[in-house]
């Protein structure tokens, strides 16, 4: 069982900046790509940045220059600094994780998906 749970999310002023961060837990051998997606109301969940085990970085056009994602190795985390907010910013935070986890059953190594159960943030104009 592998769990994420988020931290972070809140109110907060356009313009103003919030940290989110995502904890992995449980039983997993490495943790590849993590990152963060979002779903405002009434839209579907997006891409908001991934980074890989090596640190490389993918951002949606709509946060690049204000977002920044980052991981702490050692503590199975994966931040998200979010600064300038918007008010289109708005809207639940998940976070994703691409694990790999021993399957005894077939005494093999596979991936797992995994999300996190979502943080709000909302900013207000």
């Amino acid at each position: 069982q592998v769990q994420l749970v988020e931290s972070g999310g809140g109110l907060v002023q356009a313009g103003g900046s919030l940290r989110l961060a995502c904890a992995a837990s449980g039983s997993f051998f490495v943790i590849n790509t993590m990152g963060w997606f979002r779903q405002a109301p009434g839209k579907q969940r997006e891409l908001v940045a991934t980074i890989t085990s090596g640190d490389s970085t993918n951002y949606s056009d709509s946060v690049k220059g204000r977002f920044t994602v980052s991981r702490d190795n050692a503590k199975n985390t994966v931040y998200l600094q979010m600064n300038s907010l918007k008010p289109e910013d708005t809207g639940v935070y998940y976070c994703n994780a691409r694990v790999v986890i021993y399957d005894p059953p077939s005494a093999t190594y596979r991936y797992l998906e995994v999300w996190g159960q979502g943080t709000l943030v909302t900013v207000s104009s």
